[in-house]
């Protein structure tokens, strides 16, 4: 992969353009802030009324309608996947001039077609990979976070450039800045999440609280074994890799690592992973939750009312209450905004036997 590095965070041909985002959550946030403290000419467009538009004029913005900020020189859509084929289509799409340029932090409604640009606009995108608060404040600090940029459509030779100098200007220069394309993001970025990240960590802890639970052991036990001591591991691995982890922990729980992973990641999980990833490239899994979102989510909201009813979140809370280090889940929600939170930007106490001396 092409990989480059700017110790700078002048955003070069971007000066001059006036630039339209489209959305002010997490990301969008810090896309605008970032920008605006490059020197780029900025605008931003929000519906009037909700959170991120008060938060926008809190930070000094004047916004306006997404319409008005689609007929920028370069727009950025930093909205959310199930709503952004919608915004486009009443908002966006007509208001695009023949030569503007159009980005994205992700490359969902591109990639699955639910966004197709007229042939005379340039898309792009420009992915952080942290969430929007990190982006701002290592920005702030005066490093960056690495990015990804792609290009799907280019008729005027200039999509890659502007890319370049978006993720520059937000100050992934000082990190790095990772060339890719819009299938490969969108793609991994599904699988992880589901196989991984997201669907596969949460079902893995539920079922290793619900085994010891079934087994007799406390609830409140199963909770730090499955759960709470996760955090430990996923900072060592986030900090060091996975060999950095293992040197991290005692030999009695490296050796468990060795010879009992293998026997929870099976064949029979490995084919549910292809299956998983095959449904991602067919455009089976877009297909599914954009279907989801236009019948109201029911499935959507009866999955995260199940979840929220677990007793693994009822222990969970009264024990995160004797945890002061951790915010409680009103301020992290705020504090998240629309964007998961992937980073270990709180650490904890280095607690548990399995910790090495």
């Amino acid at each position: 992969m092409n990989v480059q590095h700017a110790q700078t965070t002048d955003p070069g041909s971007l000066r001059g353009k006036r630039i339209g985002i489209i959305g002010y959550g997490s990301q969008g946030r810090a896309h605008a802030l970032n920008l605006r403290d490059s020197g780029c000419d900025v605008v931003v467009g929000l519906r009037t009324g909700g959170a991120s538009y008060v938060k926008a004029i809190a930070d000094g913005w004047s916004p306006v309608s997404p319409a008005v900020a689609a007929a920028c020189d370069v727009v950025m859509m930093l909205t959310p996947d199930e709503e952004t084929p919608r915004i486009y289509r009443e908002q966006v799409a007509s208001n695009l001039k023949p030569g503007a340029a159009l980005g994205f932090a992700h490359g969902f409604a591109v990639h699955f077609k639910y966004v197709q640009a007229p042939p005379a606009v340039s898309v792009f995108m420009v992915a952080p990979k942290g969430p929007g608060r990190l982006v701002r404040s290592e920005y702030e600090g005066g490093r960056g976070v690495p990015c990804l940029i792609a290009v799907a459509q280019d008729p005027h030779g200039d999509a890659l450039e502007i890319a370049r100098n978006w993720a520059i200007g937000i100050g992934a220069g000082r990190a790095a800045i990772i060339e890719t394309n819009f299938r490969e993001e969108t793609e991994t970025d599904l699988f992880g999440e589901q196989a991984v990240l997201c669907g596969g960590l949460s079902a893995l802890v539920t079922a290793g609280f619900e085994t010891l639970v079934a087994a007799g052991y406390a609830p409140e036990m199963a909770y730090f074994e499955c759960l709470h001591e996760m955090k430990l591991i996923v900072d060592l691995m986030y900090e060091r890799g996975i060999t950095g982890m293992r040197d991290g922990i005692s030999n009695t729980a490296k050796y468990g690592d060795y010879t009992r992973g293998s026997r929870i990641v099976t064949e029979q999980t490995r084919q549910a992973m292809r299956q998983i990833l095959d449904e991602i490239t067919s455009g089976s899994f877009a297909r599914e939750w954009m279907a989801e979102c236009e019948a109201g989510k029911p499935r959507f909201d009866q999955f995260r009312s199940e979840g929220q009813r677990h007793r693994i979140e009822a222990v969970g809370e009264e024990l995160r209450s004797y945890m002061p280090w951790i915010a409680p889940a009103s301020e992290a929600k705020k504090r998240d905004s629309r964007s998961p939170n992937l980073d270990a930007s709180h650490a904890m106490p280095e607690v548990g036997a399995f910790m090495r001396d």
